[in-house]
């Protein structure tokens, strides 16, 4: 094989690692039981791929070679390692899950193994923070710093989260399995809130140069149509319709270079209509059932930025009257911001000022610097221009997003000296 050959497959082989190694990764814990088993077992079958497959090629099913591989490679690493019975018989028992490679509908099995894996790690035995932390580090593989950054805490707090969290479902004996139906219910809102927690981390990053995280958006979307396959639940459906109709704006929301184009600007042409379509269907079916929640609220919200032709069409009294529902159901700070904001552009930028002045004189999202973007802007608008800088400078120093303080340090710049 020639070296081009050869440097072919291993940027294949890097490709396979971001694309596929959590799905290998839910599979092996299926198989081993056991995380940490599961996860050295996962990097030693990427260091066998990378040994052997420019060599001898790439397999047809390289996900379930992988797979194959990596359980090959626990069951030596046991028995090299046992000093005990137990483990012995742990390592036969191993050795006796049937091979993922030859397994006929494997595939299948595999693709559900992430489901699975989110069930384990959303268990109502876990705390929440440790339900999202685990989560996403051992779902989408988010590094602890990346987890620390979004939970805004020190990383070895949350390091120590998640090993006593994978310490509880071991000692716990708690089941690598989806709930039975009966259980489904309880089980289902902590479920949901992980899945849209790493949406929005992939779709805008709680820090870093780029405005968003394709592979993580992606697999939340992938996940939500796993869980709305298998419970049509109407909130479901409205996680999942959130998720597209958010997701149908990506390609419009950067330019070129990676720069912010808020949603007013942005070339509804290049929105994908498919997903909206979707998005929106699936809020209307879940309106009519009656029993919805939150994300059906805020995905109604976004339909109807999604059906508006122009920015100067969109509803903006429908959106008022749609976020005043789902803070009867949901206070919360963030929801009274994007509130005010489009009660600004009904009433004017005097209106959304006194909202958000009385959302930060509460103390309140005082270190949210999408708040001081707001306050910066609607001072902006009325030409307080020394408390539009003021506004700025704090959201600029909040912001931990390039593509955000880039965008916050332009408009910055054009407030007159």
């Amino acid at each position: 094989m020639t070296a081009a050959a050869e440097q072919s497959i291993r940027e294949r082989t890097a490709a396979l690692y971001r694309a596929e190694s959590r799905r290998v990764f839910a599979t092996l814990v299926r198989l081993l039981g056991d995380f940490d088993l599961a996860e050295e077992a996962l990097h030693d079958a990427f260091r066998a791929a990378l040994e052997q497959w420019p060599r001898d090629g790439v397999p047809a099913n390289p996900r379930a070679w992988l797979v194959s591989a990596g359980r090959y490679k626990a069951i030596d690493g046991i028995r090299r390692n046992t000093r005990f019975d137990a483990l012995d018989d742990f390592a036969e028992e191993v050795e006796n899950v049937a091979d993922p490679s030859a397994a006929p509908g494997e595939e299948d099995v595999i693709e559900d193994d992430r489901l699975r894996l989110i069930f384990t790690c959303c268990h109502p035995a876990l705390a929440p923070e440790a339900q999202i932390a685990l989560t996403l580090r051992e779902v989408c593989g988010l590094a602890t710093e990346e987890i620390a950054q979004a939970f805004l805490s020190p990383a070895p707090t949350l390091a120590q989260r998640i090993v006593r969290a994978k310490a509880k479902i071991r000692d716990a004996r708690i089941p690598y399995q989806v709930p039975e139906a009966n259980e489904l219910g309880e089980r289902l809102a902590s479920v949901l809130r992980v899945i849209y927690l790493v949406f929005n981390e992939g779709y805008s990053p709680s820090a870093g140069q780029s405005l968003t995280r394709i592979d993580l958006s992606a697999e939340a979307i992938r996940l939500g149509r796993l869980l709305a396959d298998l419970l049509p639940d109407a909130e479901v459906h409205g996680l999942l319709a959130l998720m597209l109709l958010q997701e149908s704006r990506r390609t419009a929301r950067a330019s070129s270079t990676g720069d912010i184009i808020l949603l007013n600007d942005q070339d509804r042409s290049l929105w994908n209509r498919g997903q909206i379509a979707e998005g929106v269907g699936l809020v209307e079916r879940a309106l009519e059932s009656r029993r919805f929640g939150p994300y059906t609220l805020q995905a109604a919200i976004a339909a109807v930025h999604a059906e508006a032709a122009t920015a100067g069409e969109t509803d903006w009294r429908e959106i008022v009257g749609l976020y005043d529902a789902l803070l009867r159901m949901e206070p919360s700070p963030v929801i009274e911001l994007n509130r005010a904001v489009a009660v600004a552009m009904c009433d004017g930028p005097a209106a959304g000022l006194e909202l958000v002045d009385t959302i930060l004189a509460r103390g309140e999202l005082f270190d949210y610097h999408l708040a001081h973007a707001a306050r910066a802007d609607f001072c902006r608008r009325l030409g307080r221009n020394a408390d539009a800088r003021a506004a700025y400078e704090r959201a600029i120093a909040l912001a931990r997003q390039a593509p955000e303080r880039r965008f916050l340090e332009s408009r910055l710049a054009l407030l007159p000296a």
